[in-house]
């Protein structure tokens, strides 16, 4: 039986295992970058660098889901926790129009508790996504636009945080993460900034969804915090990488333990059939969507586990061909 407080701080002391909390659209992630300080051992469940920090307040009724999903790259998979709560329990503010909320009396360091909190207004269940900043001339540009959504015609505010790159706040109903980096954008070359970052993605925030279709997390339930243990054949910079067979039985540890029952049914169904030598064309695959996607990361782990054949490239070819069901690997989007 595993014990979620003690796995969550194990976790938080691994420079490997990312974090973030937001919605489908809007996210805040928290990952250590290779060369910095080691995580600190502290009170708490808690963990922050010079770069952002997370920090989990609340496991009360928490209902953590462990998966994995289908890359697009046909030789990996991704994986993660999701830590969710019931849906009324997750909900937050749903603002919609930029809101001044005062001092962060809460932020994880003494330095940032005078500086101010704005909640972005972006409207999302589960999150207020918010910035924070003692910048004197930012914060004349956010009072004055406050009461009006970022995103109307001639608004400043968007333009002004782009600009002073003021930290970024996402708070749930379990805790929150930080991120004191420069935000992605044209002052730096376009792309996020290894380590803590951001993405808000108007074109998904339509959407109005609190996770992609192919999490599968129970209905009733809202991810309020994702955890990503190191990935066994993905880098830290989306890379490929050698096998780290360490890194992969753990995290079927936290499958065992958290994860779907028909996807683990699906896998191992895979495994069996792939152990005995059976032919695809003796085989049927699982008929739920999250027992396929089992089915087809179990034929990928087995390649990697042991080796290529004949009977799994048949079985590559006959069952791993869905493009539907896989997801982006940048987590939470």
């Amino acid at each position: 039986m595993l014990d979620l407080n003690t796995t969550l701080s194990n976790l938080l002391n691994d420079q490997n295992t990312g974090w973030n909390m937001g919605s489908f659209g809007a996210i805040a992630e928290f990952h250590h970058v290779a060369g910095d300080t080691a995580p600190a051992e502290v009170s708490g469940l808690q963990q922050a660098t010079s770069r952002g920090g997370v920090r989990i307040d609340r496991l009360e009724g928490v209902t953590p889901v462990a998966y994995e999903t289908l890359s697009p790259k046909p030789h990996r998979w991704t994986q993660a926790v999701s830590l969710c709560l019931p849906a009324a329990e997750a909900v937050m503010h749903q603002r919609t129009v930029l809101t001044e909320l005062g001092p962060d009396a809460n932020a994880l360091r003494d330095t940032d508790r005078d500086a101010i909190l704005f909640d972005m207004g972006l409207g999302q269940f589960q999150v207020d996504f918010c910035i924070r900043t003692a910048d004197a001339e930012l914060l004349g540009v956010l009072r004055d636009s406050a009461g009006q959504s970022l995103f109307e015609p001639g608004n400043p505010a968007m333009g002004a945080i782009l600009k002073a790159h003021p930290h970024r706040v996402a708070l749930t109903r379990l805790g929150r993460v930080e991120v004191y980096q420069m935000i992605g954008g044209p002052d730096t070359g376009g792309k996020s900034p290894e380590g803590p970052h951001t993405h808000v993605l108007p074109k998904l925030l339509r959407a109005e969804r609190t996770h992609s279709a192919n999490t599968p997390i129970p209905e009733g339930l809202v991810p309020c915090c994702g955890v990503h243990p190191q990935n066994p054949v993905i880098g830290r910079l989306g890379e490929d990488k050698p096998f780290v067979k360490e890194a992969f039985e753990m995290f079927q540890a936290l499958l065992k333990g958290w994860g779907p029952e028909d996807y683990l049914m699906g896998k191992n169904a895979a495994w069996s059939g792939l152990h005995r030598g059976t032919a695809a064309t003796e085989v049927n695959e699982p008929t739920s969507r999250i027992g396929r996607a089992g089915w087809r990361n179990g034929i990928r782990q087995w390649r990697v586990l042991h080796g290529n054949s004949a009977l799994l490239s048949d079985w590559a070819t006959a069952f791993d061909r869905d493009p539907d069901q896989t997801d982006p690997e940048n987590p939470g989007h």
